[in-house]
């Protein structure tokens, strides 16, 4: 099992960043800051990384006299986040299956049964 993690997607900030741009959408900088806890100046290091690698696009788009930054999660960005969760993943479950017995069968679970 190939278990190097891709470092861009490995550090929480950009992880962090790369799941609240999952749903599609485009995220400005001040939601992106809010939704990551991240200061303005490492929200733009972090991003400006993720974009050089072509995990996100970044635009500014003029509103009057200003600009407002959005962030886009590209496609090669979902596939290399997608890849990077199938490999946690795997090591979830081959942790899960060293300590699970080989001959015991599985009990019902009715914790999520309401009555």
């Amino acid at each position: 099992m190939n278990l190097h993690f891709d470092e861009m997607i490995s550090a929480p900030c950009r992880l962090g960043i790369l799941a609240t741009l999952v749903p599609g959408e485009s995220v400005s900088f001040t939601a992106m800051k809010a939704a990551t806890s991240l200061s303005d100046g490492n929200l733009h290091v972090q991003t400006r990384k993720l974009a050089d690698v072509g995990y996100i696009e970044i635009k500014k788009i003029p509103k009057g006299r200003r600009s407002v930054t959005e962030f886009r999660l590209t496609e090669l960005g979902l596939e290399r986040l997608r890849l990077h969760v199938m490999k946690l993943q795997k090591v979830l479950d081959a942790e899960a299956g060293a300590k699970r017995p080989a001959h015991r069968a599985r009990q019902p679970d009715d914790s999520a049964v309401w009555s």
